[in-house]
Formats: C-alpha cells, structure tokens, sequence
C-alpha cells in the first residue's frame, strides 16, 4: 500500500515524496485542465526545476489507447528510464491512464498521484487500480499497481465545478454505506451544493480510510475489496451506454444511478431496510437528477452488466447490503430481478 498523505504544504509533502521516490528524470502527467488550473501551483517546486510536462486531453473520452500510446511515446522521446519517476497531477481519468502507463513503460516504474478531483482523492488515486477504457467498456484493460505516494491536497477542490464536486461525493456516499450508520448519515446532511470546504476535508479524510483498510485486507481483490464494487455493476453499464449514446456522464452520477438500483436489489434480495433505501434514493435524486433510459435500453444495459470484471462465467456478480456495513458479496440476480431494479430506478425520478 502506498503512503497517503492529507497534506496542508503542497511543496513540503511532494519534496519529502521526491525524496523517498528514488529517480533519475521527473516526469509530470496533467491533461488540458489540470495544466491551466493546478500546475501553477506546483510549477515552482525546486524538485520539479527540471521536470518534462507531458499534456493530454481532458475528459474519461480520451482515456484510451491512442492517449495511453501518447505518454508511452513522450516518455520514451524524452529519455525515460526503468529509474525515472511520472507524477500523475489530474482526477481519475489521469491518475488511471497514468498509473496504467507508468506500470507498462519499460516493465513498470515509479509514480505519485496527486489527485485534484474528489473522485480521485476518495477513489481512483488510491487502490492500485489503473487502467484505460477500451470498446466502450470502462477500465477494460489495466494492471495492479500502486503508486510509491499518494498526496491528498483538498484546496485543488476550490478548481472543481458543482458536477465534479458531487461526482467525487457519490464515491463518498458508497463509502458510508458500507461503513456505518453515523457515517452514512453525515454523508446525508452535508450541504454538497454549498459545501464547506473544512468540513470536507475532514470527510475526505474519512472516505480515503474506509477504502484503505477494505484494500489493505484484499489488494487484488479476490474477497472483501469486492465491497467497493457496490453501486458500480449496474452503473459501468449506465456509464458504457451514455458513452455509446454520445452523452457521456461522470463517472459518479453513473455509480449514484447504479446505488439506486443495488440498493433496490438488496431491499429484495438480501433484506436492506426500505426506510434507508428510500432516504439514500431521495438523497440521489436530490443531487443527481436521471438518465433517460427506456425499457428498450433493459438488453443492452443487461448485456454490458456481462462484461463487468467480478463476474465469474459469465453469471453478473452484485455487491449487496443486508443493512449499512453489512456487506454481501458474490450475490447473483436473475434478468426479471435486474429489470424490476432499472424500472425501480426510472419511476423513482
């Protein structure tokens, strides 16, 4: 697991990272937004004097192999060696394909992460995973890799916009609901529209923990890590099929649609108490309005359910709740309880 630092001095911290991440080039990876919007901010570090700036796309649409092929290519232009050191400054979609090209570029060599989206601080920074999107499924192709660090710097959220902000809080949500009642309740009545940034930080703190401890206990996910999968089986199809639709969405308003209708499937399957289910479901339509799927859209959503990585010959594999932190893993449903859970999510908006 690599260290996770919740920094308050930007420069001390990624000083103190460079120094314990042995290196003979810098590298740093932003996309089109975060080189406007965070570099500055650490343009002037002394340890970055001689650092090369390598700039993609922004947006999940380019976190694919012709992006991937970009980095590989800049690095290697640029004298990268099995010695050298990517920084990966961005949200998910940059830390993922960085992290992804740095565990693939000469067999793998050193990154940091330093996240700048709430999404990234509380999920896709921390874990290990990377990966790129590849034919229209997320994270089709990837690795286990983890970063040598991990700085978490809240002030970077004061760039985010409101649909940023509440794509990253779905992550969050999750979290508390596999952890415990107060947090999920807190989670609840927290002002994301106007948040207080102080307050958040704390929260953040919070989220980042419960994934640690779930990974910690399963880095490669063969048990327990499947708990963080919750709300994502049904919401990588929601996601896949705006992608395919051409009205991509963020990737946390996919996984808030896809807690509606686990949560439906645990209120059924695996006896997760309607009362919750039903405040959470409110919480969501509150903040994330819908997706205007049809019955028509039930075989496709369905048929990209199939391609979900937990799956084990080729039966969909959910992460249910008996209750908040009651987590069930491995848990199947049939077609007619999958479509009884996406009509749930259409007529509860």
């Amino acid at each position: 697991m690599p260290r996770v630092i919740l920094s308050h001095s930007l420069h001390k911290d990624l000083a103190i990272a460079l120094t314990e991440c042995s290196h003979d080039k810098i590298f740093v990876l932003t996309d089109t937004n975060t080189r406007q919007l965070c570099w500055p901010l650490l343009s002037g570090h002394p340890g970055l004097r001689d650092a090369h700036l390598i700039t993609i796309p922004a947006t999940d649409a380019n976190k694919n192999i012709d992006t991937l092929t970009q980095v590989w290519g800049e690095l290697g232009d640029n004298g990268a060696t099995r010695h050298s050191c990517l920084i990966c400054l961005g949200g998910g979609m940059v830390t993922d394909l960085g992290g992804f090209a740095a565990a693939t570029f000469k067999r793998g060599i050193n990154y940091i992460n330093i996240p700048t989206t709430l999404l990234a601080m509380v999920d896709a920074s921390v874990g290990g995973k990377t990966g790129i999107n590849f034919r229209g499924l997320k994270n089709e192709v990837g690795a286990f890799a983890d970063s040598e660090c991990v700085i978490i710097h809240t002030p970077f959220l004061s760039t985010l916009d409101s649909d940023n902000l509440r794509s990253g809080y779905a992550e969050m949500l999750k979290h508390g609901l596999i952890s415990d009642n107060d947090t999920w309740a807190s989670l609840l009545n927290f002002d994301i529209f106007h948040p207080d940034l102080a307050r958040l930080q704390q929260m953040v703190g919070q989220s980042v923990a419960v994934k640690e401890r779930i990974v910690a206990d399963d880095p490669h996910e063969n048990g327990i890590r499947k708990a963080l999968n919750l709300g994502h089986t049904i919401g990588h199809a929601f996601e896949s099929w705006a992608l395919r639709s051409g009205q991509p969405i963020l990737h946390g308003f996919a996984v808030a649609y896809g807690l509606v209708s686990e949560l439906y499937l645990s209120s059924v399957l695996t006896g997760f108490p309607t009362d919750k289910m039903r405040a959470t479901v409110a919480f969501i339509h509150q903040h994330y309005g819908t997706l205007p799927i049809t019955c028509d859209d039930y075989p496709t959503l369905i048929e990209l359910m199939t391609h979900d990585k937990k799956n084990r010959a080729g039966i969909i594999n959910f992460t249910l709740l008996g209750d908040i932190g009651d987590i069930r893993i491995n848990q199947t449903a049939t077609t007619r309880d999958i479509e009884e859970a996406l009509d749930f999510f259409r007529e509860s908006f």
